[in-house]
C-alpha cells in the first residue's frame, strides 16, 4: 500500500517569477507574492526556488530558500531572509 504523508508543504515559487513580477528594490514576502497572484496562500510557508535567472536586487524575506535561491539572490546584491 502507499504510505502518504500529511505534513504540510510550502507553496515554491522559482527566481525566475520574482525576475518577471518585481521591480529592482522591491521587498518580496507572502504577501507580495498573494497581491501579484503567484501564489493563492501562505498558510503552510512559502520557499524559493532556483529555477531561472534573476538580475534584480531584491530583498526576499520568506519561510524557506534551495541553495541554489539563495546563491542567485545573494549573487545580484539581494537579502534571502528567513522569515
Amino acid at each position: 500500500y502507499i504510505v502518504r504523508s500529511f505534513a504540510p508543504l510550502p507553496r515554491t515559487v522559482n527566481v525566475s517569477s520574482l525576475e518577471e513580477r518585481f521591480e529592482a528594490g522591491a521587498t518580496v514576502d507572502a504577501e507580495s507574492l498573494m497581491a501579484c497572484g503567484l501564489i493563492k496562500d501562505a498558510k503552510d510557508g512559502v520557499k524559493i526556488l532556483g529555477n531561472g535567472e534573476l538580475t534584480k536586487q531584491l530583498t526576499v524575506e520568506v519561510a524557506a530558500f534551495s541553495e541554489s535561491a539563495k546563491q542567485k539572490i545573494e549573487e545580484v546584491g539581494g537579502k534571502a531572509e528567513v522569515k
